[in-house]
This record gives structure tokens, sequence and C-alpha cells, in this order.
């Protein structure tokens, strides 16, 4: 049902072609928008026909999404529809705001005076009479034509019943004959009253709708629902409810989340039929996420939100995906029934033979769907997604699935051929692996590797400090036995306990050390925990430490391996020229030899060093905790530092912290040790028999029970064990500040010898940096020059070059050096965190 202030008005486009102010829809809708606005009282909202009917169907509203406002005063309803809509205009993506009118109908109201009309002997009745008679008329009789028979209504004349002023002179007779007019009795105004009262499930309602633009119904109502529980605090019985678009949305997700796993089933069943192979289905299947990782990323690209249209787009990409993977694996088994037995054969021949079909059913395809993708007159909203989402999915798939689905079939059969063994590369498993789960698997190892990542990855899998974590785990819940309660006595005995009659007697009793005593173990034992992390701390710094030397020494190592390389290409073209002067009898048999031997020596010098760099390898991979062999990510081999001198930072080292806290720990210590001066409590609880005659002459039995309560301290008479365990806790706060002494200024020393060692390597690097390198270039070149023009021998030759090669080699190892000064440095001033 609809109102009579409702309608619809169909307006019929002419051809896009002969459009003359706007180019698609939404830009047409909103200029009509702005040249209707002009007319007074009237709300307009622009949607396609089928949509809005689709709309009506679902909420009973034209919007495309609705929301509901739930109640039971009307004028409470329109106050909070006012304030939803001011949030609604405030969301990006709204537009068509439509605000369901409940007021607004005028209505005359006529309030009587009762005072004055009693004055004047009249009733209510009476002038109720004259006015309905006045207005809207009363039967006063019959009028007879013939056979028909009509009633005679009375009352005013059109012309005297127009305007406000004629009801108030409507004329009132008194009971003397005279008549007053009806203002004199009452007062006559015209007020807006009521529109209309919406019920939905016999609840009052109100309705605030509005379109979407640009933007998905999913976002757009989840930013609203913020808003509106931010900003709008219903009363109690009062609460609304969203809607239209987004509760079709919401019941559309519900069946994809069954039809969807229901549609991969019937693939993958189909998949088994057609090969009788599970494997096959499975190796077939993975096309499946191939082209969902097309469908994602055609639908970001295009800047698309994910809607059922394309929910319903990647059920039938799913389906169509697997045609390629059928086609392949279909060529790949008839190979292997003709005999083929190679299965790196089987997958080149395969692939090469059904690479046009593989491609004709992927572009096919997605060429079919090009025009909705593409489209914008009526329905392009449900076609582009769906659209997008088949061709973007069948592009990947099929670029995917020629590389990886050969790779797949290749680790799935493992064929092996008469005379060769199918050797899987590794790195394009794990590629195909990477592709297959999107992103969500991630490589175990990765050379080269940074510093950072070492770092972190040291702190994270290390067991050292795996360890020490487990240690501080213990510290923290040892806490929980600082109250360690003796065990409860419980005693029964049975007997003549009190006279020749057999008695029983029940009894429990408890002692408990002085309430101080677990205080202060509870606080030794916080103590404790609190060295087991810095403990923790100082064991991350150590690894930090090792790790950045272990990585610095690889660089050092790479370099030095460089320049042997460099050597031995240098002596490797002299031991050309010195064989070719022997046999052109330009030099003597020493020249050749020599060469042969300084060769050969910088061979032994590559072979040392490539056993060097194998061990502090595995001595990196044993701090990282990884099987993965990894190479230094690093253009410059020196350690970049801006260090300042500060010896005020030694202090948060997490060793010196460790001595600190061992302090507090021997406070502690001291502390729980007096409290043990204090005296035990005992309290118990008995209950008993005792039959024969009491001091009162009264005969008691077994069935008359005696009971007590008892309460004792246990005061320790005997203090010489535990005197001489407080002395040695005291010995021991000693112990701690001494070594505390001994440990800052052991630290102090070994940082003021550091810094001395920093500042003479920084002159010993800028030496080699400004001048060393450039002469030692100079020399290496000159060298050759001269040796090449005859002007200097064979032995000047060597030792011109070995002195290059040799300044190159010193400042390698003062880079080392300062790399290792700079690394004990950052040691010294590390901070917990």
């Amino acid at each position: 049902p609809m109102p009579m202030e409702a309608a619809d008005m169909m307006v019929i486009l002419k051809d896009k072609e002969e459009w003359t102010s706007a180019k698609t829809f939404p830009e047409l809708s909103d200029k009509m928008s702005k040249a209707v606005s002009d007319v007074p009282g009237i709300t307009t909202s622009f949607q396609f026909p089928v949509q809005m009917r689709f709309n009506e169907l679902m909420t009973g509203a034209k919007q495309d999404v609705v929301c509901k406002i739930f109640g039971e005063n009307m004028d409470t309803l329109a106050k909070y529809a006012q304030k939803l809509a001011a949030l609604v205009t405030g969301v990006e993506g709204t537009k068509n705001l439509y605000v369901e009118p409940v007021t607004g109908i005028p209505e005359i109201i006529i309030k009587y005076n009762r005072e004055i009309i009693a004055q004047y002997g009249l009733n209510i009745n009476d002038i109720n009479k004259i006015i309905n008679i006045g207005l809207a008329g009363q039967t006063t009789g019959m009028v007879y034509e013939g056979e028909k028979r009509f009633d005679m209504v009375v009352r005013l004349d059109t012309e005297k019943r127009n305007s406000l002023d004629d009801i108030k002179n409507l004329l009132i007779p008194l009971e003397n004959g005279t008549q007053i007019p009806l203002r004199q009795l009452a007062s006559v105004d015209i007020k807006e009253g009521p529109n209309q009262i919406q019920r939905e499930d016999a609840k009052r309602r109100i309705i605030v709708g509005f379109n979407i633009h640009e933007r998905d119904v999913q976002s757009i109502v989840n930013d609203l629902q913020k808003k509106v529980n931010d900003n709008i605090k219903f009363p109690p019985g009062y609460f609304v409810t969203y809607g239209g678009a987004f509760e079709n949305l919401n019941a559309a997700k519900a069946r994809l989340s069954l039809t969807v796993p229901i549609s991969l089933i019937l693939i993958f069943i189909l998949l088994y039929f057609s090969f009788n192979s599970i494997k096959q289905g499975l190796l077939i299947y993975s096309a499946i996420p191939l082209s969902a990782i097309g469908g994602i990323f055609a639908l970001a690209w295009r800047d698309m939100p994910f809607s059922i249209s394309a929910g319903v787009g990647f059920i039938a990409l799913f389906g169509v995906a697997v045609l390629n993977g059928i086609v392949l694996i279909a060529e790949f088994n008839r190979l292997k029934q003709e005999g083929y037995d190679d299965t790196r054969k089987i997958v080149l021949i395969g692939t090469k033979i059904r690479l046009r079909p593989v491609l004709m059913t992927g572009f096919v395809a997605s060429l079919g769907f090009l025009p909705m993708a593409i489209s914008n007159g009526a329905g392009a909203e449900v076609q582009r997604p769906l659209a997008t989402v088949v061709i973007g999915g069948l592009l990947i798939a099929t670029v995917l699935t020629l590389f990886v689905l050969p790779i797949l079939y290749i680790l799935f059969e493992r064929v092996s051929g008469k005379n060769n063994k199918t050797v899987i590369n590794k790195s394009a498993l794990l590629v195909a692996c990477l592709l297959m789960f999107s992103g969500n698997q991630s490589l175990k190892a990765q050379t080269p590797i940074s510093l950072k990542v070492a770092i972190d990855s040291a702190l994270k899998n290390n067991l050292l400090l795996k360890s020490e974590n487990q240690k501080a785990d213990y510290q923290k819940k040892l806490i929980k036995s600082a109250s360690d309660i003796p065990q409860t006595n419980v005693v029964g005995e049975y007997g003549q306990i009190n006279s020749i009659y057999t008695d029983n007697r029940i009894g429990v009793s408890q002692s408990i050390s002085f309430p101080t005593v677990y205080s202060n173990q509870k606080k030794l034992l916080k103590e404790e925990w609190k060295v087991s992390l810095l403990q923790v701390a100082l064991k991350e710094v150590d690894i930090t430490k090792s790790v950045t030397q272990l990585f610095y020494t690889l660089l050092y190592l790479n370099e030095k391996e460089k320049l042997l390389f460099k050597s031995d290409s240098i002596y490797a073209a002299f031991l050309t020229k010195a064989e070719l002067r022997f046999t052109k009898g330009e030099s003597n048999i020493l020249e050749k030899t020599t060469s042969e031997n300084q060769r050969a020596l910088i061979k032994l010098q590559l072979h040392q060093l490539t056993l060097e760099k194998e061990k502090i390898k595995i001595q990196f991979q044993l701090v990282l905790n990884t099987e993965t062999k990894f190479e230094p990510q690093e253009n410059k081999f020196k350690l970049e530092t801006n260090l300042v001198s500060n010896a005020n930072m030694l202090n948060e080292h997490p060793g010196l912290k460790i001595m600190q806290q061992q302090k507090q720990v021997s406070l502690a210590s001291t502390k729980l040790e007096k409290s043990k001066f204090l005296p035990d409590i005992n309290v118990g609880y008995f209950n008993m028999t005792m039959q024969g005659n009491g001091s009162d002459d009264v005969l008691y039995d077994r069935s008359k029970r005696f009971q007590s309560l008892q309460f004792g301290l246990g005061i320790p008479l005997f203090f010489g064990a535990q005197k001489a365990k407080v002395s040695v806790a005291k010995i021991g706060q000693s112990i701690a500040e001494t070594n505390y002494l001994q440990e800052i200024n052991q630290f102090k020393k070994q940082y003021d010898v550091l810094w001395l060692q920093y500042k003479n390597q920084l002159e010993i690097i800028n030496y080699f940096e400004k001048t060393g390198l450039t002469n030692a270039e100079l020399i290496n070149s000159s060298a050759d020059k001269q040796f090449s023009n005859g002007e200097i021998n064979y032995l000047e030759w060597v030792l011109l070059t070995n002195q290059a090669i040799e300044l190159k080699n010193n400042y390698i190892d003062a880079v080392k050096t300062l790399n290792d000064n700079v690394i004990e440095l950052n040691y010294l001033i590390s901070t917990t965190k």
C-alpha cells in the first residue's frame, strides 16, 4: 500500500547519443534532482524501475538502504529520524536522502472556552452539531421523485466555508433567540497534524532511506552504524534496523556461504570421475586458487568492492578455470600412455601441443565477457563486477597454469626415465607453493640477509635466549610458592583415654610461620625474578653483539676474498707473460718459477679463507638457529657509526643492572632471615568423649561429646643457628656491593681503552681512505706500466705489486679492527628494553 502523497514517475530517456547535458545516469540524476529542488514540498529519488521494485519488495521502501526506527511516540520517532538523517549526510557515498513524513497534514483545531459557553447557557453537543451541519452537512428530510428517494442535506454554501474566518464567524443560536459568532466561544486555528502512522510487526516505525553512489553498501552501512552508536542514544524501547540492499547483501552472503562450498565440491567430484584419480583431481583443482588471485587483482585494479554479482562471478570462474587444467593433464596422460616415461619430456611436449587450446580456452571466454565489463547501460552495476572477476581470473589463471601446473605435475608424478632421473627444481617448487597459497606461506630461508633481519631472527629463534625466557617464567611462577604452609595434622585416638571406659578423640591442628616470613619470602622471590628478567635482557644484548660480529666478519672475509681474487688475476696474467718470455728466451726459469709460486701461495690463502668463511657461516647458523647459510646483504663492510663518548650510559648495561639487582636480592634475603626470629603459630581443634561421672555427679555416656580449641606459639629459644644465617646474609650483601663496584670499575676501564683504540683506528682509516688507497692504485698502475716498458725488472715489479696489495690488505684489517671496536663500544652502552 502506498499513501496518496507518494507517486512514481517513469522518465523515458532518449538514446545516449542525443544526451546534451550529461554522459552517465548518475550525472543525469544529479542534474534532474537540482532542477526539481525548486518545487516546494517534494522529495525526489532517481532509480531504475526494476531496482526500485526490488527495494519495495524487500523493505516496503524504494531507496537502496532503509533505516527503520521503531518506537511508540510519533514525535520521538520524528525527532530521532532527523538526527539519523543528519548523520547520513555525513557518510561518503550517500545521496537522495529521504525521511518519511509523519506530520504535515493541515487540521482545523477548535478549542472551546467552557466557562464562556456556560455563561451563555450552551452545551458542547449543540455547538458540535451546528459546526457539523455548517461544514459537513446534516440530513433534514427526504425528497421523492416518483419511486426514487433522496436525503436532503443542509450545510453552508461553498462560498461561506472556504476560509478560516468563515468558521470563526459561524453563528451559534442562544436560548433567547440571539446569535453569537463561534470565535467568542472558542479559538479556531489551523495546525499541522499527523500525516500517517506506519507499523511493522505491530510496532510503530519511521523510515530514513537513501541511495548509494560510487561506494559499496557494506562499508557505507558500517560507517553509518559506527556514527549512530557514537552519537545517538535511543530511549528504552526504541531501536534502529538497517535494510534494503544491505539486508539483501547479508541474505545473499548467507546463501553464497552455502553455494560456493557446494560448487567447489561438485567441481572436484566431476574431476575425480573424469580422471579416476584423486591425485590428478587435486592437481587440476590448483587452477581454482590461481584464478581467485586474478579475480581479486582485477577487482582491486578497477576499484570495485566485493558484491554478490562478483561472488557469482567467482563461481562461474572456478568452473571455467579448471578447463585449462583438464586440457593439459589429459594431454600429459595421453603421452604417458603412448610410451613416454620421462616426466620432463612429457611436460614439455604436452604443453607445446596444448598451448593454443589453453590460450583459446582462457581468451575466448574473457573476450566474451568484455562487453559486460565495459557496459554502462541498464544493469551495468550487476554485469561489471561479474565480468571483471571472470576476465581477470581467467587471464591470470591461464598464464599461471602454463607454468605452475607442469611443475606440480612433475612433483606429483615423479616418473623416472631409463637413463636419467627427473630432477625437481627447488626454487620453481617454492615459487609454485608461494603462488598456490597467495602469499600465506613464506620461504624458510632467504639469502642474502640484512643485519637487522639477522638480529631479529636470532632474537626470535636462538635456543639460549629461549632458555633464559623459560628460566624467567620459572622464577615468576615460583613467586606463588612463597606461602608454603606446612601440612595440616589430623589425629584420632580410641581407647581408655580418660577412665576405664573406652573413649574416642578427634583433632586437627595447623602450624604456620609468622605472616611476616611469608611476605619477606615473596619479596625475595620477586627480586630473584627481576634478576632472571635482566638475564634475558643481557642474553639479548650478547646475541645482538654476536650476530653483528659474525655479520661483519663475513663482510671482512668477503673483502679479503675480493682482494685475493684480484691478486690472483694479476699474477695469472703475469704468469702468462712470464711463460711467454721464458719461451722466447727473454727471461730465465727463476722468473717463471717465482710467478708460479706466488700464484700458488694466493691459491692456498684463498682455500684457507674459504674454510674460515664456512666456519663463520656455521657459527652464524648456530646463533640464528637455522639450517640456511646466509650471506650478508651490505654494500659497505665498514660499520657506520656516530659514537659520542658518554661513560654514564654504562650504568644502564644489563650486566650492571644484574649486579644492582643482586644487592636487592641480598637485602631481601637478610630481611627474610631476620623475620624467622618471630615465633611460629599453632592452632588446633579437638572433639572427644569422656564417659563416667563428672565433677557435677552426672553420668556421661558416649553420646555426650566435649570439644576444645588449642592456640600456641613456637618460640625460638636457641638463636645461634639463625643468627649465623643472618650474618651470612649480611656478608652476601657486602659481597654483592663489592662485586657491583668491581664490575662497574671494570666496565669503565674497558670503555676507556676501547674509546682510545676507536679514536686511533679512525685516524688510521682516514689515512688509508685519503692517501693510502690512492697510493696503492698509483703504485699498481705505475709498476705495470714500467714493467711493460722494461724500465724495471721482475723482482722490482713483484715488490711494488706486493706493496700495493699490502696497503689494501692493511686497510681491510684496519676496518675490521674499527668494526670490532665499534661493536664492543655499542655492547658496553647497551641498555635494557
